[in-house]
């Protein structure tokens, strides 16, 4: 009984995570096979593509972001950072810059304010426990002295992210990186309806398509210049810091990605939803 328990829990929370470590191994290989065989534009953000704490490829992306276009206030917001240890931050945080997390999970707001004690007291840290939504989102900002003029705001809630991006008004980052439902397709414009109480459910019937997104990013003054290796995230600049520093067209059709995730390593499982035209 007690071994087949182990095996149990080892197929719930190892195998997963084995399988999605394998799935991003292997298309970091082949980015850099393209790469060194002359096939990715050098303004192509994929090549640079590392995983230190993010859970794909991020951290590389955004390293490589800041040094096209350069630092300023060195302050980050992140929501939806679990338990601080797997994030698009955490190398931020150690390579000194300071910032904001937002967690709505009790369980993993108490693990940070634990494992990051050190950081919070000196004041590189800050932790908000919360639930966001886009009614909320000003308020939590400017309640933890968000500076307006912050470097990179990433946004993983699972659901409502466009909504949430939408609300945000007074805060101009110089990046942004946002989760993206590559299940929803190259050139389709559309998001879930927003419901404030959505739980994600695990499956592909959430968040906003590329195109709602790069749509919504030209809006707001950004554009779209990548996306992770595996399709989770969109990474965006703000359009007066772009120049000829990444690739263009900065469109859907040009970076998207498919999802090389989830069980089948072709996305999570299908279910059928209705979505908003945007």
């Amino acid at each position: 009984m007690a071994n087949k328990t182990l095996r149990e829990i080892r197929d719930r929370l190892v195998s997963p995570l084995v399988t999605r470590l394998d799935l991003l191994e292997r298309r970091l290989r082949e980015v850099a096979l393209q790469a060194r065989a002359g096939g990715l534009d050098p303004r192509s953000l994929l090549p640079h593509g590392h995983r230190c704490f993010s859970q794909n490829a991020e951290d590389g992306m955004i390293d490589e972001i800041f040094r096209r276009v350069d630092t300023g206030s060195r302050f980050f917001v992140e929501f939806g950072v679990w338990t601080g240890l797997e994030n698009n931050t955490l190398a931020l945080l150690l390579a000194g810059w300071r910032g904001l997390w937002i967690e709505a999970d009790p369980v993993s707001a108490q693990a940070v304010r634990t494992g990051f004690a050190s950081a919070i007291a000196a004041g590189r840290l800050a932790l908000v426990e919360s639930f966001v939504t886009a009614e909320n989102i000003e308020q939590l900002l400017e309640g933890a002295a968000v500076p307006q003029d912050l470097d990179l705001l990433s946004i993983d809630i699972d659901g409502n992210d466009y909504w949430v991006w939408k609300a945000i008004r007074s805060f101009k980052p110089r990046a942004v990186v946002i989760e993206y439902n590559a299940s929803l397709g190259r050139t389709a414009r559309i998001v879930q309806p927003y419901d404030p109480g959505f739980c994600w459910d695990h499956t592909s019937a959430s968040g906003a398509s590329l195109a709602a997104l790069e749509a919504l990013g030209q809006q707001k003054g950004y554009v779209l210049v990548g996306c992770d290796a595996v399709g989770a995230n969109a990474l965006f600049v703000r359009q007066d810091l772009v120049g000829d520093r990444f690739l263009p067209p900065y469109t859907a059709e040009r970076h998207y990605q498919p999802p090389r995730y989830g069980p089948s390593g072709a996305g999570h499982p299908p279910r059928w939803a209705s979505f908003v035209e945007v």
